[in-house]
């Protein structure tokens, strides 16, 4: 079965426990593994593919409830948690109470990217870092310290075409957009969105292949700001820090 659908699957079984554990609104709003459908599209090569993603060990990025750490499990991985309480969504107690109901092996790490931080392991097969990059203020020194733990990394940030008023168009330029607090879905968290030309250098930098780069959304008009221009970048990497596998 393609591992989208089986995600997809997967999803729907979570949602059913869910809902006997917990009101809706206890749980985080948005479906983390809706992302298998844009990552099950980017070419991997040979190293690490989706499909055969098996016995690895994984870290996912800011989890969320942690339903893509649970599902990655589910197909023989040993998979680490890792987000920081402030920030998600409940505090991580949607993911402490499905790794309780599921008897979980998932371990569950609360660690600020923002601040010096230790993985919960010294190497990684394989790192998900989904939709989490936009949020953090140092960027380029998270994924240079990741380059050294992880050998491959699946990404997705947002990025944009068009930046600032007048709007400028930056997506040839090597550059990152610096949002207000409240500018973007009144939510400081939200810090740097780069343009596509800006984000794979910054990955080149940091250590990473860029293997392969598309693009989902508003792919014409995108701009950091305004949700109905709203595009996401997914990126398969591979670390020039890890020996070939």
């Amino acid at each position: 079965m393609p591992i989208a659908r089986d995600a997809l699957e997967f999803k729907e079984r979570l949602l059913r426990m869910k809902e006997q554990l917990e009101p809706p609104s206890f749980w985080y709003p948005y479906d983390t593994l809706a992302n298998f459908i844009h990552l099950g599209k980017l070419e991997t090569g040979d190293v690490v593919t989706l499909e055969k993603m098996r016995g690895l060990t994984i870290a996912d990025v800011g989890a969320a409830d942690g339903d893509m750490a649970f599902y990655l499990e589910s197909l023989g991985n040993r998979v680490d948690i890792v987000d920081h309480a402030p920030t998600n969504f409940n505090g991580l107690r949607g993911a402490a109470r499905m790794k309780e109901h599921l008897g979980s092996s998932v371990t569950i790490n609360d660690v600020d990217l923002d601040d010096f931080f230790a993985l919960p392991r010294e190497q990684y097969d394989v790192v998900f870092f989904l939709g989490i990059l936009y949020h953090l203020k140092n960027p380029f020194n998270i994924m240079e310290r990741l380059a050294r733990r992880a050998g491959t990394c699946f990404l997705s940030t947002k990025v944009a075409k068009y930046a600032g008023s007048p709007a400028v168009r930056i997506s040839s330029l090597p550059v990152a957009y610096l949002l207000g607090p409240l500018e973007s879905n009144n939510d400081p968290t939200n810090f740097w969105v780069f343009s596509d030309t800006g984000l794979k250098r910054m990955l080149d930098r940091a250590g990473w292949d860029v293997v392969s780069y598309a693009t989902v959304g508003d792919v014409i008009a995108s701009d950091p700001a305004a949700p109905q221009h709203d595009e996401r970048a997914f990126c398969y990497l591979r670390s020039r820090y890890q020996p070939e596998t």
